[in-house]
């Protein structure tokens, strides 16, 4: 079962979504990501193949045989990369990643993005002001992200065991088995 869930979480952190951060949860009915709709009534990977801006998430999912788990009941709360952001890794990291030998790792590196339970926006700052101002989120992979706040009080931070700071750009994307966030880097556990 702690492999399924695994398997799950980084599947739903691979496939990952976004929309706006500051907007309630319901706020925004089937908002576009990557040029096309995602529809909260779609499980993650149903929604996250017709994104356009997470092509290389989704190709990390697949290598890491996960497509299967984030179709499953969930809740997850996926911190969804952009091609964007996979771009910013090291030339090649990326196509190392996706071998098959390196299955391991690249399944490691999806699952810390994904928290289980569905937490939308404002659970992560309720989250962060109960932690007198940082959120430990406990991920999938085991490892610890901490979020935090952004100077305007309405978006979300994130920090990883190696100390890279990411920016939530979209959120509340909901699916029918959880939340996406959109961000702008890889997370590293």
């Amino acid at each position: 079962m702690t492999h399924t869930i695994l398997r799950t979480t980084l599947a739903a952190a691979a496939l990952a979504l976004s929309a706006g951060f500051a907007a309630p949860a319901h706020a925004q009915k089937n908002p576009m990501v990557g040029g096309a709709p995602m529809y909260a009534n779609k499980t993650i990977v149903e929604n996250a193949v017709n994104s356009k801006d997470h092509t290389t998430l989704v190709a990390a999912v697949k290598a890491a045989d996960l497509v299967g788990t984030l179709s499953g009941p969930g809740p997850f709360t996926v911190f969804a990369p952009t091609n964007a952001a996979f771009a910013k890794l090291p030339p090649g990291t990326v196509e190392q990643l996706v071998q098959p030998m390196m299955k391991p790792q690249l399944t490691s590196i999806l699952t810390y993005h994904v928290v289980p339970g569905r937490m939308t926006s404002a659970d992560l700052m309720r989250e962060i002001k109960q932690g007198g101002g940082e959120a430990k989120l406990k991920t999938v992979q085991g490892g610890t992200l901490t979020a935090i706040p952004g100077r305007s009080g309405k978006s979300v931070f994130l920090t990883d065991a190696k100390g890279n700071t990411v920016r939530v750009t979209t959120a509340n994307v909901m699916q029918s088995n959880g939340v996406i966030h959109v961000v702008d880097g890889v997370l590293m556990p």
